[in-house]
């Protein structure tokens, strides 16, 4: 697109070896892991076959699959990145999809509408309603990320009736989340022909079993939650580990990484489809809200 000569790019190196040592107050430390911040979350999280994924709940939704040692090149409105490079080995390329607004949507119904003083308030008040009363938030507040990648969208409540309550927002609020992540995770599907088996899960949002367990009834897979969940930090440590003979190699990590709950699939095909055909009908409603 831009010409650039593909002789002045960077090589691609390791991600885990020895480059330097630290000074000053660190002195002798070894530099030894280089990784970016999902994909660190990648390698924190083993996904090291083909088809695994990731899911890091923030303020937004950032998820990486890994595509294997060949680029793949996205026809869904995902990205192409290099995910990882281990010593001699050839690298290890993934998909990512970024969703914009998750957490962030809880931050918002705290601040904004002050309908929960506390962010970890809104499971309560979610969990006093048993649906969503038939409404879904859009949180497309500056435009809808992957796989829509549309700038002139904007946020939208759907299907408001006198029935519904601030419980029922606090549901659909928190069912956003897994519905954006359900459609990354189909496009990423569509391009690799990869069908997920279970999803890994990091990040804040993951103590939130309510979102969880609807994660799970939505992709209608297994959701997996590591004992450590701020696995940004653990691949960088991975990384580092291995280059230094922590461990030795990625089968060591494999055998460390612990789980600390499963949230298996309890929801009824046609009503998983209701539900998602539902969320599909509100998204339509957001586009081209801005001329």
């Amino acid at each position: 697109i831009f010409d650039i000569p593909e002789a002045i790019l960077p090589e691609i190196r390791s991600s885990s070896e020895i480059y330097g040592e630290a000074e000053g107050s660190f002195s002798g430390l070894s530099i030894a892991g280089i990784l970016g911040d999902q994909h660190a979350a990648l390698f924190g999280q083993t996904c090291f076959d083909p088809g695994q994924a990731k899911n890091t709940y923030g303020t937004g939704c950032f998820l990486l699959l890994n595509s294997g040692e060949e680029p793949t090149l996205s026809e869904h409105g995902l990205l192409t990145t290099l995910g990882y490079k281990i010593g001699d080995a050839k690298p290890v390329y993934a998909l990512e999809g970024s969703v914009a607004i998750t957490g962030a949507l809880v931050q918002w119904l705290r601040d904004n509408l002050e309908m929960i003083q506390e962010s970890a308030e809104v499971e309560e008040l979610a969990n006093q309603v048993e649906d969503n009363g038939g409404i879904y938030f859009v949180p497309a507040f500056s435009g809808l990320y992957a796989p829509y990648w549309q700038s002139n969208a904007r946020g939208v409540i759907a299907g408001l009736t006198r029935f519904i309550t601030k419980a029922h927002i606090a549901r659909a609020v928190l069912e956003a989340t897994a519905f954006q992540t359900k459609e990354v995770l189909e496009a990423m599907e569509k391009d690799t022909g990869i069908k997920l088996a279970s999803l890994k899960v990091d990040g804040g949002m993951v103590n939130n079993e309510l979102l969880m367990q609807f994660q799970s009834d939505m992709l209608n897979v297994p959701v997996i939650r590591p004992t450590i969940t701020e696995t940004t930090a653990l691949g960088a440590a991975y990384a580092a580990g291995l280059a230094v003979g922590v461990w030795k190699d990625q089968e060591d990590l494999r055998d460390y990484w612990q789980e600390d709950r499963v949230w298996t699939p309890a929801m009824e095909e046609t009503e998983r489809d209701r539900q998602y055909k539902g969320w599909k009908k509100a998204v339509k409603r957001s586009f081209d809200w801005v001329d």
